[in-house]
């Protein structure tokens, strides 16, 4: 290649860089803001990943009720979450999660309509909505109506008993909403394969907008008496931009009162509350 060559093809290298940078600022710089100047995270946002099966990767696999459902119970394959790629249990924490894999669906506190806990509410396939102020950020989430207040710039507000969403403490770095959750519930789960933690579980969040319509999440958890160091999980958050869009209820109570509390019920008893579906065909009529 002779010289003339060369240095047109680095002038269009440089060029190509220097577009993409330009792209990238003015991309960043239209993250909308609140009017202390700190970026408006308020919105309705919903990650689009596989990690609420297994947050470290795996391979597709057979469901738990292949016999009735088929193809629609099986695991789809997931690159994971978990930066590294694995979680560094200590023996104690690895047997745990071994034991809790053996009949994961019926194990998994989400069947027993239990709040997700932190960070899996945010991996989940369902919405959740941001609300912030300059004081406190309410995050409400679809699943089973969760929901936990950020109490911002408020260190002296403490936990005063374990909660299934925690305590969250929350400040400023820059750009970036830093959340400190502790007081977690240690009946959660991470995700559907039995991956666990403790009650000395403590999560870091970092909420950072990458323009308008995107975050990039991440959580770094502490739990000494689970895990060997301290690991992360990453992931972008998407707004959904629909006209429309708003949380819709999922009190899934209801929906697992026959699975907990079906063997008590009358040989007879029609399941559900009769009385709705009365009231309901009247309603029609």
């Amino acid at each position: 290649m002779n010289t003339r060559m060369k240095k047109i093809f680095a002038a269009t290298g440089l060029i190509s860089l220097a577009a993409a940078m330009i792209s990238t600022a003015a991309f960043a710089q239209e993250a909308p803001r609140t009017p202390s100047g700190k970026p408006d995270l308020s919105g309705i946002w919903q990650a689009m990943t596989s990690a609420h099966y297994n947050v470290e990767p795996h391979a597709a696999a057979e469901g738990p009720h292949s016999g009735v459902m088929g193809a629609l119970s099986a695991i789809p394959a997931g690159l994971g979450i978990v930066e590294g790629g694995k979680i560094p249990y200590n023996e104690q924490g690895l047997r745990q999660r071994d034991a809790n894999r053996i009949d994961a669906i019926n194990k998994d506190p989400l069947t027993k309509c239990y709040m997700p806990g932190v960070p899996r509410g945010n991996a989940l396939p369902f919405p959740f909505q941001i609300v912030q102020s300059q004081e406190v950020i309410l995050i409400s989430y679809e699943f089973a109506e969760a929901n936990r207040i950020l109490y911002v710039d408020q260190p002296e507000i403490e936990s005063q008993v374990d909660a299934w969403m925690g305590h969250s403490n929350a400040h400023w770095e820059g750009d970036t909403l830093v959340v400190r959750v502790s007081g977690q519930m240690p009946d959660t789960w991470f995700d559907r394969a039995g991956n666990h933690h403790s009650w000395e579980m403590v999560v870091e969040e970092r909420y950072t907008p990458m323009g308008p319509n995107h975050i990039d999440y991440s959580a770094t958890i502490t739990d000494p008496n689970t895990f060997t160091a301290p690991w992360t999980v990453s992931f972008p958050l998407y707004r959904h931009l629909e006209d429309n869009m708003q949380l819709l209820e999922f009190k899934c109570a209801e929906f697992s009162e026959e699975y907990l509390y079906g063997q008590y019920r009358k040989p007879g008893t029609p399941k559900g509350n009769p009385q709705i579906g009365r009231a309901s065909c009247r309603e029609r009529v």
